[in-house]
């Protein structure tokens, strides 16, 4: 990875005022970018380590996205393709919000089309399209403390990373395959990175835990509450924790089926029925199901064509 994918947004931020809106290019002064562009090149050097930054005011509250939003701002620049989710969903309340502020603050181009966009803010999924080399996919992070279950000294947690003592993580899973027959996590299914330190991934679903490991695309992870990010550079291992006799299992879907686009090898969000009589399957990834109900369709047209050569 180039020194320059980091910090591409610093040329532009300094000759760039935005579209005449008033305020800086990406809204954040030029010295807060620089310190949040330093903290990603330290958490790039030691992948899955929390750095502590400043996480400085910016106008949504903390909570909705203010860590992933900050690194958006800091290293996007004018001639990058965003793309916003969440959930999954290009046009949910967040997202849209989200990536109009970012686009008013930079004039960037924005996309619903995860091939097309350079940079990808996300929160809770990770695209089910397979990123490629030179994207990037910054995560909103409500916690970034992944020992927070096990242990609520934060003082504490801080040794037990240092000196790489996972003791009480193991324990805890340990105990809920014995109360329950499987490790009953859901999202924030710890991680261990580069074979050193655990790493909360965000609130993604276990279905999305193996798309991290190896990934070609850089991985940033902003929690703006905490005031701590972290990162997954390309090509690093990223391994869920699990015993060699149970196994780490995704989420069982199997016998379904996305009701618009047919789709079994995407995660799919169970929608209650508007009359209350059961419930339908659809990809939780909009821009994934519009894809693949595209080529079905076209699919379904060679079909025909070449049904109707074939009468003739």
């Amino acid at each position: 990875m180039k020194l320059s994918t980091v910090a591409k947004g610093v040329e532009s931020s300094l000759f760039f005022n935005g579209p005449s809106t008033g305020y800086n290019f990406g809204y954040l002064n030029e010295e807060i970018k620089r310190e949040i562009r330093r903290k990603i090149l330290k958490a790039v050097a030691i992948p899955g380590y929390q750095v502590p930054y400043s996480s400085p005011e910016i106008p949504i509250a903390r909570g909705w996205g203010t860590g992933g939003l900050q690194i958006t701002l800091s290293i996007i620049g004018p001639e990058d393709r965003l793309k916003v989710i969440d959930q999954g969903c290009d046009d949910s309340v967040n997202a849209v919000n989200l990536k109009r502020f970012i686009s008013m603050m930079t004039g960037c181009e924005v996309t619903t089309e995860t091939t097309m966009a350079t940079l990808i803010q996300t929160r809770h999924r990770v695209p089910d399209t397979p990123l490629k080399q030179g994207q990037i996919l910054v995560f909103q992070v409500p916690i970034p403390e992944p020992l927070r279950e096990v242990e609520p000294k934060v003082e504490l947690c801080r040794r037990m990373h240092a000196e790489g003592d996972y003791g009480l993580m193991w324990v805890r899973l340990y105990e809920e395959t014995v109360r329950w027959g499987r490790v009953t996590v859901g999202a924030r299914y710890p991680v261990l990175v580069h074979g050193r330190y655990v790493m909360d991934p965000s609130p993604i679903p276990r279905w999305d835990i193996p798309k991290l490991n190896r990934n070609e695309a850089l991985l940033l992870f902003g929690a703006g509450r905490e005031k701590r990010l972290y990162a997954v550079p390309p090509h690093t291992s990223v391994e869920p924790l699990e015993f060699e006799d149970v196994p780490f299992t995704v989420e069982d879907q199997r016998g379904k089926a996305c009701e618009l686009c047919g789709s079994r090898d995407s995660f799919l969000d169970e929608i209650p029925r508007e009359d209350g009589l059961g419930s339908r399957w659809c990809c939780s990834d909009t821009d994934f199901c519009s894809r693949k109900r595209l080529e079905v369709s076209r699919a379904k047209g060679r079909a025909l064509i070449l049904k109707k050569d074939a009468r003739i």
